[in-house]
């Protein structure tokens, strides 16, 4: 008699039902509740959704979590799948590690990491294209052209962060290019609103400054496609003034690159996170400079919001999300009629 289970995605999961999956493994954050006992929260994900376990310290699985679970390998679980207010949830019945032979059971790992909706090489070729025909003086555009070109491979990869915004392959050009197109949109706006200002506002530097303004991430995150972690010059320097130490070693390359239109350029990658507790160490003091924090901020921000409604599971009947993400705030998500009792 044949008892093989059938095997399910965790996106293929109701609530209360009980089944194996394979998983890959993506957190595993160890904290200690009030009384002081150790505890680790574990997510586990497909493509699709991303499921909380609570490992406590006096169950099964707390030794094993602790010593032998790895970020970044998948696993065989068998649990029962809930969703709360908190999102999805598991509770392990059974764990191991992913085996030869997973494969004829369903086990396909290109399911489990997320990347870009959008083709990385259609990205590039528009942020080249922007460059070339948009950034007028000739120097700037030479200096963006050649950090394009040089890590060209690395730019179209690589994730814009560890968690939070734009935290997948191919995310890291997906928030620059979305950047650079609203940055274009506000320097041609205020180009035509405030023409008598002295000097007048720069398109190119405001283009070139929203295409390098992350470019220190290259060598702030160790990309890996589950999740990128902190190199340790991101942890003790950190990508703005790694990005504004890069710009300035390729600047050396640049024949007739004037030193104020250098300056400037290294400013708006400094300032562009605007305050020192968001990690910048001065604030935007050129009009440049405003549009490209602006341009970033506002990416990055909604990126949050809309992720959140985007992962709003069918038949959800609250009418704010929780407070656990990355704004630390609920969003509104519309009245719900609740029918009368008859």
């Amino acid at each position: 008699m044949n008892t093989a289970r059938q095997v399910l995605l965790l996106s293929e999961l109701e609530p209360g039902q009980f089944a194996d999956s394979f998983v890959l493994l993506v957190s595993k954050e160890k904290a200690t509740t009030r009384d002081g006992k150790p505890y680790y929260r574990v997510q586990f994900r497909d493509s699709y959704v991303t499921a909380t376990s609570m490992i406590w310290s006096d169950t099964t699985w707390f030794e094993d979590c602790e010593s032998k679970w790895v970020e970044g390998e998948f696993y065989k679980i068998r649990a029962r799948y809930d969703e709360n207010k908190y999102g999805p949830q598991l509770d392990l019945d059974r764990i191991r590690a992913v085996i030869e032979g997973d494969e004829a059971d369903g086990f396909d790992p290109s399911l489990y990491f997320n990347r870009s909706r959008f083709s990385s090489e259609e990205m590039f070729q528009e942020l080249m294209k922007i460059t070339q025909e948009q950034i007028e003086e000739v120097p700037l555009k030479n200096l963006v052209l050649e950090i394009l070109n040089q890590y060209e491979s690395e730019i179209k990869t690589i994730a814009a962060a560890s968690r939070n915004h734009h935290a997948f392959t191919g995310g890291f050009l997906e928030h620059v290019l979305s950047v650079t197109r609203t940055a274009c949109y506000l320097a041609d706006k205020y180009s035509i609103y405030y023409q008598e200002m002295q000097p007048p506002l720069n398109k190119s530097l405001v283009i070139a400054g929203a295409i390098l303004h992350d470019i220190g991430k290259l060598t702030e995150l160790e990309y890996k496609p589950h999740a990128s972690s902190y190199t340790p010059a991101g942890r003790l320097i950190g990508h703005i003034l790694l990005g504004r130490d890069l710009v300035r070693d390729h600047a050396k390359n640049i024949e007739d690159l004037e030193p104020e239109t250098l300056l400037r350029l290294e400013h708006m990658i400094v300032s562009h996170q605007n305050l020192p507790e968001w990690g910048s160490p001065v604030a935007p003091h050129t009009p440049e400079a405003l549009l490209v924090h602006y341009a970033d901020d506002i990416d990055a921000k909604f990126h949050m919001m809309a992720t959140m409604l985007e992962e709003v599971l069918p038949g959800n009947e609250d009418q704010f999300t929780s407070r656990d993400n990355a704004l630390r705030r609920s969003i509104f998500m519309g009245l719900k009629t609740k029918e009368e009792p008859s």
